[in-house]
């Protein structure tokens, strides 16, 4: 949904706005509300972010954040995953995680919603690696296929049970299409 103010924000004027539930992105000069996650989004997410993590966090090669606000290239999107390479996590003075994210991410991760535009979504994968992300994925729940995006390659497509769905830096997690797809049973 997009919401139409009285007159265009600047990047600036949105990012002092308070958060909202579900999180607005700025995207275009326009505020787009990001439909509610529903139990297949939540169930995959749930899942994932723990997943990547398991393999990548203790080697401190990155770290996967949901729903964390990124804001790059005139847009402030909010992934359903931000993966970041461990030297590129932004810190506080205190060493720890910093709260605002100013830098592109590394890997992006969407989980289509039913009611969310695929299109929105592809166009805030393709803003991400014209910025410098490695790669993208899309999943979707309903077709049970992934769309893998890489800067200035062709799209992939994963919608075969045994195949091993890729990562950009770390080859660890053994992921196929049936593991990812069979979090959402019951």
């Amino acid at each position: 949904m997009v919401q139409a103010p009285s007159k265009p924000l600047t990047l600036a004027e949105f990012l002092q706005l308070p958060e909202t539930k579900p999180a607005s992105e700025y995207i275009d000069g326009q505020i787009i509300l990001k439909p509610l996650p529903q139990g297949k989004h939540s169930a995959i997410q749930g899942e994932l972010v723990p997943a990547i993590n398991s393999v990548v966090k203790p080697q401190r090669i990155a770290r996967a954040f949901p729903e964390l606000r990124c804001t790059f290239g005139d847009r402030s999107i909010v992934p359903d995953i931000a993966v970041f390479v461990w030297s590129r996590i932004p810190c506080d003075e205190n060493g720890e995680v910093a709260n605002t994210f100013s830098v592109a991410l590394d890997w992006t991760i969407e989980i289509l919603s039913p009611a969310q535009s695929q299109t929105k979504v592809t166009k805030n994968i393709l803003h991400c690696l014209k910025h410098g992300t490695q790669m993208g994925w899309l999943i979707d729940p309903d077709e049970k296929t992934v769309f893998v995006y890489r800067p200035k390659q062709e799209t992939e497509v994963f919608d075969q049970p045994d195949e091993s769905l890729p990562t950009p830096f770390f080859a660890d997690l053994q992921l196929t299409s049936k593991a990812l797809f069979a979090w959402l049973l019951g």
